[in-house]
């Protein structure tokens, strides 16, 4: 019997209905998959129905390891009991792969953060989130839930919101709901702009969202530059993806 712990976030899905909805959520040409979190392998019974070629699983739990590959034997050697955050995922997959996960929501942003460490391996990833991070992804300019998070996915994804998942098919029942997200990775190879530029602009704009950007970018050189005055006394909240690659972009010129 594997008990949900606490410390590593775990909410069990027990509702097989919501998990085949959710896995049926993956694209039909998926080669290429890595299943993080799979905890008691509800997701996992239906991915292994779907015959991917190149199917592999992370896990931390030990106890969880222990009884997927008790209650799935062909699992042997696909799953890695490492922590996501910290391995080394060039050694999963050649070319293009996919991500599909009930996330930990202690941890779900940071997973999104690793995934765009990764953006031009990563081309779809199928997540259940709290309900209110997957808004916040998905939410659009001058949504007050709109935020680094926001601008970043959808400046590299395509962002789907699915479904609202209920709190009583999780074991034990979170205080919150749940949501799916689907990211497909769009045709954006590359930012017209210094990429890790932009996204410290996008960080510190948003750290100080309720300044204008004259104020909340003003250490950054770009109160002065005349080419983007129209955005400066405008907030983080009102800009889009295209209004930080311009900042982004005059911003490098002046340096």
């Amino acid at each position: 019997m594997v008990k949900p712990k606490k410390h590593l976030g775990q909410h069990f899905l027990t509702d097989p209905n919501t998990a085949l909805k959710i896995v049926n959520y993956l694209p039909e040409n998926t080669l290429q998959l890595l299943e993080i979190g799979p905890g008691k392998g509800i997701l996992t019974k239906f991915i292994l129905q779907k015959n991917i070629p190149d199917f592999k699983l992370i896990e931390l739990d030990a106890e969880s390891v222990e009884y997927l590959l008790l209650n799935f034997p062909e699992l042997a050697g696909k799953i890695y009991q490492h922590d996501f955050l910290k391995f080394d995922l060039k050694q999963l997959f050649d070319g293009k792969w996919t991500i599909i996960g009930n996330f930990p929501y202690n941890i779900s942003s940071q997973i999104l953060f690793r995934v765009l460490e990764f953006r031009n391996s990563v081309n779809v990833v199928v997540g259940m989130f709290q309900k209110e991070v997957a808004e916040r992804i998905a939410a659009s300019p001058g949504n007050k839930t709109y935020g680094i998070l926001s601008v970043l996915t959808q400046a590299y994804y395509k962002i789907e919101y699915l479904a609202t998942i209920r709190e009583g098919v999780f074991f034990p029942p979170p205080k919150v709901k749940s949501a799916v997200i689907r990211l497909t990775r769009n045709d954006v190879k590359n930012l017209d702009c210094d990429e890790s530029l932009f996204f410290g602009v996008v960080k510190t704009a948003f750290n100080q969202r309720r300044k204008t950007l004259r104020n909340a970018l003003g250490k950054m050189g770009v109160k002065d530059i005349m080419e983007i005055q129209e955005f400066m006394e405008k907030r983080a909240e009102q800009l889009s993806v295209n209004d930080f690659i311009k900042i982004t972009s005059f911003l490098s010129i002046q340096k």
